[in-house]
Formats: structure tokens, sequence, C-alpha cells
């Protein structure tokens, strides 16, 4: 596969960790932190990479596997992970990564469950669908009780809708600003931007050139680009194979249950006048009916879609469960 991109796109799983997920490239991560997740914070000047694997602790328990997660000067844990798609239970499973690096902290014997800060960030290739008439880009939550006022300080997750982020580089101000325009924009640069000459973008930009990469390097990145760049294709056809199945069904649904309607209208208020004003008002309520279910319909079907597409790139069966939200019997069913 020939490469025409000059710099590496961060958002498959060797380019971020290629950018962010080494000891050589940690001040990069260290900068990203202190600019983008605690900028009215305490910042941190320097931290370690921990085991991004956690298991739980009984043999049942589900695994669960960070893209990065390190641990600052202060005991602060990191939990940072790109997240290409949309899935099923992505809060939930935020949450639940979230316990790890808590759990992690108990101590024997004698313990005053004094915890240590815990950050789970999220840079979202997507936005979640209660926040697609926003143009918010960053949230922060925390636990509040019914007066809005914060439980609990130390629990943070901060999520980043990449989409919603449209500065230009005219318009970048802040560092924050400047992060984000160079994880949106980077593999589509063919030079480093004037706005981005500061010491921490010329290194990331060295980092990312993939003129640079070794031959493993090289290899490894194609492989990574070729299933982001197949898992976006599969979910942009799956959208698309929705929306156009949703509207088929949605308009023939719409039409039979319109004429019926307008049918017995029309024989209410006489048989030539009934018939045209109860087919015309039935169509329309037929039609708005129908859509709904066409969708519902779709959205399945979409699924499914994407399960075959999936299957047939030899995805593993947990990956596509998270992707659809299908049940291994229903994924294997489709083989």
């Amino acid at each position: 596969m020939a490469l025409e991109d000059k710099y590496v796109n961060p958002f498959t799983d060797f380019g971020f960790k290629k950018l962010f997920g080494s000891e050589p490239n940690k001040d990069l991560l260290i900068d990203f932190l202190n600019e983008v997740v605690l900028p009215s914070r305490h910042k941190i000047a320097d931290l370690s990479y921990a085991k991004n694997e956690h298991l739980g602790q009984k043999e049942l328990d589900r695994k669960a596997i960070f893209d990065l997660y390190c641990v600052g000067t202060n005991g602060q844990r990191f939990i940072v992970e790109m997240q290409k798609a949309k899935q099923n239970y992505f809060k939930d499973r935020s949450v639940f990564y979230a316990s790890f690096p808590i759990q992690e902290q108990a101590k024997r014997g004698d313990w005053d469950f004094k915890l240590a800060e815990i950050y789970t960030v999220g840079i979202l290739d997507f936005v979640f669908t209660e926040d697609s008439d926003k143009k918010e880009v960053r949230h922060e939550v925390k636990l509040k009780d019914q007066n809005n006022r914060i439980f609990y300080e130390k629990l943070t997750f901060i999520y980043l809708e990449m989409p919603h982020f449209t500065k230009t580089e005219a318009e970048l101000e802040t560092a924050y600003d400047k992060w984000l325009y160079v994880l949106k924009h980077l593999p589509y640069l063919e030079k480093r931007p004037v706005a981005l000459q500061e010491k921490i973008f010329t290194k990331l930009f060295e980092a990312a050139e993939i003129a640079k990469f070794s031959a493993a390097e090289l290899a490894g990145y194609e492989a990574s680009l070729k299933y982001y760049r197949d898992l976006k294709n599969v979910i942009d056809t799956a959208i698309a194979e929705g929306e156009l199945r949703g509207k088929t069904v949605g308009h023939l649904e719409g039409l039979q249950e319109g004429l019926e309607q307008g049918l017995q209208e029309g024989l209410k208020k006489g048989i030539e006048q009934g018939i045209e004003q109860g087919i015309e008002q039935g169509i329309e309520k037929g039609i708005e009916k129908g859509i709904e279910k066409g969708i519902e319909q779709g959205m399945i079907e979409s699924k499914k879609l994407i399960a075959r597409s999936a299957l047939a790139e030899n995805m593993p069966i947990e990956i596509i469960m998270r992707l659809t939200g299908l049940s291994q019997e229903e994924i294997e069913a489709l083989r």
C-alpha cells in the first residue's frame, strides 16, 4: 500500500501510540495533558507509563485494555483513549475502565481509603447523539449532587468531540486550540503550519513524519491505517445503506397505509371528493409513520451489514460486538 500522506494519522492505533505512548515522546503526552486536560489545575511535571491491560479479581471478570495508561508524579492516574466509532454503552465502558485505577490503589492492612485523582480522557472521532445539535468540543464530567455541587472531586471524565472543532489555522489562539487542530488535521497537512511553531510541536511533527519511519514501523502503520480506513468505510457504508433502506421501506409502507386511510375518509365524505382528499391526508400520515418504522428496520439491517463486513475482514468477534451491539450468537449466525 502506497502512503501518500506526509504525517501519521493519530486516530490509528499505531499513530496514537507512536506520538504519545513511547518514552522518547513522553513530553508530548505531558504537554497535551497539561494544556487540554488540566488547563486550570496544578500541572504535572512528569509521568510514568503503567500497564495498559487490567484483569478483574476473578477469572470471569472482563478484561480491560486501555490505549494509554499513565501515572503522574503526584499519583494521578490518566486513561487516554482514541475512540474511532460510536458503540453501544460507550459511557458505561468509560466508568468501567475508571474502576481499575481506583481498585489498584487499595493497600493491604490498615488503609484510610485515600485515593489519587483519576482522569479518563476520550478523544472522539464522532459526536454523542444527544450533542448532535450542539457545538461544544470539550465535555468535563464529575459526580454532582441534586444542587449541582461537586460531590467528589477526584474522578473526572473528559470527552473531546473532534468533529465539533472547526477553528481554522488563523483562528488558533491558545495551546488548547493548537493541540486540537493538530490532532484533527495532522494526516492532511503537507507542511507544518505557521501557527504551530512552538518547540513542543516541532518535536511532534518530527515524530509524525512517515518518511522517517523504520521498515518495521512503516509496516505496522500500514496495517493500522488499513484497519482504520476499513472500519470507517464499513461504518459510512452502513449508515448510507441504513438511510436508503429506511427511506424505501418507509415510502412503501406509507403509500399502503395512506391509501387505506384515504379510502376510509373518502367513503365518509363522498365517493368522488372523499377519495381525493382522504388519500392525500392518509399518504402524508402514513409516510411519516412508515419512515419511522423503516429507519428502525434500517438500523437493524445496518448493524448486520457492519457485522458481515467486519467478519469478511476477519475482525475479532469481541470488537464486532462492541461496534454493533449484537450478541455473539447473532454475529455467528451471519457467517
